[in-house]
């Protein structure tokens, strides 16, 4: 977890802080750090992840690809479209993993870090994409049924089945530090649900004929990508408009600080996300004993560290500053 300092300034003191910005403090003006050279993304673990299951996706991409063509199946086909999508969401992920690693410059304090987010909301958006594309073809399909090679249907949809199995057995466990890794993940499982489907539509089409098990399988397949896909966009979204994290309640931040003995009151409170798993803080707190300032710094970082906030920004002020910050918020 990042460690947090408190700082004491003189009153009408500015600082560097060796990025690039500096502030004008009143005294009481405090920070936590801003060296964010060390990495708050994906791990090697998780990296290592997504090169393999890169190199898994060419394998299905290949297969789906010449297998759909050859067997005429939409489901197949779907597949192959979306897993080429996956190769690019990959690739789009290993790439961030390593320019979020990289350090901050005097124009980019925070890094790269928001790069992370960017790529979950590509990767969600494309998956959208893609499932619009295959609903429209599969009613299509459904009104113009047309012949599929069973046998070659159902041969390469084990094989993809299987190769995405592997795939989402390498990113299952490093999914729920990063967007961006997850973004990844619900693309490999996307793909392995899919391959599910085609398997059960390929073993309906040889053995009852039914042609309209293609499209019904790529529909079904599709439903289950919308959910995850959804839920990726609308998070990454709410990052990017730095919205407040699901399981921080600012009301309770509120009140934490309020708590606090020396605390009056506390106005332009707020909490957003940078990047996953590195929430940030910063508000305006009325403290009239200038001498209380140190106590009030030190206890509102444990108390904000404690409900997962790293980075915290607070401004203690000696008197109401009503007419200065008449832009802020409430």
């Amino acid at each position: 977890m990042t460690s947090l300092h408190a700082h004491s300034h003189a009153h009408g003191h500015s600082h560097g802080h060796g990025h690039g910005h500096g502030h004008g403090h009143d005294r009481g003006h405090s920070h936590g750090p801003h060296d964010h050279g060390h990495h708050h993304g994906a791990d090697a673990k998780s990296t290592r992840a997504l090169a393999l299951s890169l190199g898994l996706t060419f394998v299905i991409l290949v297969a789906e690809g010449v297998g759909g063509w050859l067997s005429n199946s939409l489901a197949l086909l779907a597949d192959a479209g979306h897993v080429l999508t996956d190769a690019g969401a990959l690739g789009l992920s290993l790439f961030v993993a390593w320019l979020a690693s990289q350090p901050g410059s005097a124009a980019k304090t925070y890094g790269y870090l928001r790069w992370e987010i960017l790529a979950a909301l590509i990767n969600g958006a494309t998956l959208l994409l893609i499932s619009l594309w295959i609903v429209v073809e599969a009613i299509s399909r459904f009104r113009h049924p047309e012949p599929v090679v069973g046998g070659t249907m159902l041969a390469i949809a084990i094989l993809g089945f299987a190769v995405n199995g592997v795939a989402v057995w390498l990113l299952h466990g490093v999914r729920e530090g990063s967007l961006n890794v997850r973004g990844a993940y619900l693309h490999m499982l996307g793909d392995m649900l899919a391959s599910g489907g085609t398997v059960v539509a390929a073993l309906v089409i040889r053995y009852t004929g039914w042609l309209g098990a293609d499209p019904v399988a790529s529909l079904v397949t599709t439903v289950l990508i919308i959910a995850g896909a959804w839920r990726l966009v609308r998070e990454s979204v709410d990052v990017l408009l730095e919205a407040a994290p699901s399981h921080i309640d600012l009301d309770e931040v509120r009140a934490r600080l309020e708590s606090m003995g020396d605390v009056e009151s506390v106005h332009d409170l707020h909490v957003w996300t940078v990047t996953s798993g590195m929430v940030a803080m910063s508000a305006h707190a009325i403290v009239r004993d200038s001498g209380c300032h140190q106590r009030v710094l030190e206890n509102a970082h444990d108390a904000l560290q404690a409900m997962g906030i790293q980075h915290v920004t607070i401004q203690l002020e000696c008197e109401e500053m009503d007419e200065r910050e008449g832009k802020l918020h409430p």
